[in-house]
């Protein structure tokens, strides 16, 4: 018996765990907050990235209204050029001046975007030290408690540096290898019966999904994986199953 949806969950920065909100076989929501991290330089790197936002926008204004300036001034000295009430010199250095205000107003406004980019990364940061349930399932693993300094997943080279394991306990389905001589005769969707040692007396259907590619060259076999048809309940991932499945119409059984 397998879980088809399992995982084992890590934090996405490092940190010190404060808080552990799940215990082994604890059924979640998706979304569910599990651990959460120490959030001190979190929260401080999102105040001092919103002050920075602010400056930049501020910033940002003061040069529009230096290009608008500029733009007036500049436009201002056309006519008086036209005109011939100043001198040439004086209508190019109006034009430098606007295009000096207008190189200024794009770096500005770069200053904002990569404010708002650094802002976006520190709300992610904050978010992220409530780490939560990326889908619904059981606790079926708990590897941290409170204090516990945990690495970022980038960092985390082994599976042990989880913070917990997710299953989904409704996607479960069974992996049975049988002899690679009656691959022949085994198809998708062919059926058959499943009796699992903990419930010898609640046998349940099965049906083949798939054929594995490969055959076993250790073992001479085929891996089936099966999809269980309204099997009891109370199932676990990793219970043993007997299954029968007949190949032929005279009643071979594959098991």
């Amino acid at each position: 018996m397998i879980a088809e949806q399992g995982t084992r969950v890590f934090s996405k920065y490092e940190g010190r765990v404060v808080a552990v909100a799940v215990t082994a076989g604890d059924v979640v929501a998706r979304g569910q907050a599990l651990v959460v991290l120490e959030d001190r330089d979190a929260r401080f790197g999102l105040e001092q990235a919103q002050a920075l936002t602010a400056a930049a926008g501020l910033q940002e204004v003061a040069r529009r209204i230096d290009l608008v300036q500029s733009e007036t001034e500049r436009d201002r000295m056309k006519r008086l050029f036209a005109s011939d009430a100043v001198s040439r010199q004086a209508l190019e250095l109006a034009r430098l001046r606007q295009q000096q205000a207008e190189n200024a107003a794009a770096q500005a406004r770069q200053a904002v975007e990569s404010a708002d980019i650094a802002l976006r990364m520190a709300r992610d940061r904050l978010d992220e030290q409530t780490v939560s349930a990326p889908f619904a399932g059981v606790v079926t693993g708990l590897s941290v408690q409170v204090g516990d300094t945990v690495l970022a997943r980038a960092d985390s080279v082994r599976e042990d540096q989880s913070l917990l394991t997710l299953t989904d306990m409704d996607r479960l389905a069974i992996d049975a290898d049988v002899a690679e001589a009656t691959i022949a005769t085994l198809t998708p969707g062919l059926g058959g019966e499943a009796v699992l040692d903990a419930f010898p007396d609640q046998p349940f259907r099965v049906a083949i999904r798939r054929l594995a590619p490969v055959a076993s060259a250790e073992k001479g076999t085929v891996t089936l994986r099966l999809d269980l048809i309204d099997p009891p309940k109370g199932l676990r991932p990793n219970m043993a199953a007997r299954i029968r499945i007949p190949i032929t119409t005279t009643g071979d059984i594959a098991q």
